[in-house]
């Protein structure tokens, strides 16, 4: 049973996405996190999978797309929170976040066979996803999270367990203004994009 993780924060303004601010209001950023996570929960959705599941911090809205389980996020540091995500999957399982609206349902669809697991890497040092044939918190627990070594870290923890791991392509998540310009001309087409047009528009940028 293949379970297709997405973890996030409810897009409200003040609340997600604060790195944006400025040159976006918080407002803007709240929409501009809100597009992202529809992409992202687009292209979930679209990708075979056995089970779906959002891992949220805060309350679902009407962006919220049918076939998803939502599970609140546990308290604790963010590793502890992918930790009890993986947790509750009883096979091969993969987790992203809601910072990448460029990723594509080939991106997601990995194949468990001959590997234990697969290692997405951010650009800024983290990592982008992570995928786990057998899920066990423990791979993340104590990793140290926002940081410039988040991904070299978390990757060694992997193959120090003896894992056998499979890279996935690098992609920009999105934190700063340039992240969203670089990362909405990947996908120019999605609502994330169309929305950065309309948030730069009002700024006058």
């Amino acid at each position: 049973m293949t379970t297709l993780l997405v973890i996030a924060k409810e897009p409200r303004p003040g609340r997600v996405k604060t790195r944006l601010t400025p040159p976006f209001t918080p407002g803007q950023a709240a929409m501009l996190a809100e597009a992202a996570l529809v992409d992202t929960l687009r292209t979930v959705a679209a990708t075979p999978a056995d089970r779906r599941v959002l891992v949220l911090d805060g309350a679902p809205g009407p962006w919220l797309p049918p076939g998803f389980d939502v599970v609140p996020q546990c308290a604790g540091g963010l590793d502890e929170r992918l930790a009890a995500a993986f947790a509750g999957c009883a096979g091969p399982a993969l987790l992203i976040g809601m910072d990448t609206p460029q990723v594509t349902p080939e991106l997601l669809s990995v194949d468990f066979e001959g590997y234990d697991a697969w290692f997405g890497p951010a650009p800024d040092g983290g990592f982008w996803a992570l995928g786990l044939a057998t899920p066990d918190p423990a791979l993340l627990r104590g990793v140290p999270m926002s940081t410039p070594d988040t991904g070299a870290v978390q990757r060694a923890r992997l193959t120090a367990a003896g894992l056998r791991v499979r890279d996935l392509p690098p992609l920009r998540d999105v934190d700063t203004a340039d992240d969203a310009r670089a990362v909405a001309e990947l996908a120019p087409r999605g609502r994330f994009a169309a929305c950065l047009a309309r948030c730069a528009q009002a700024v006058g940028r």
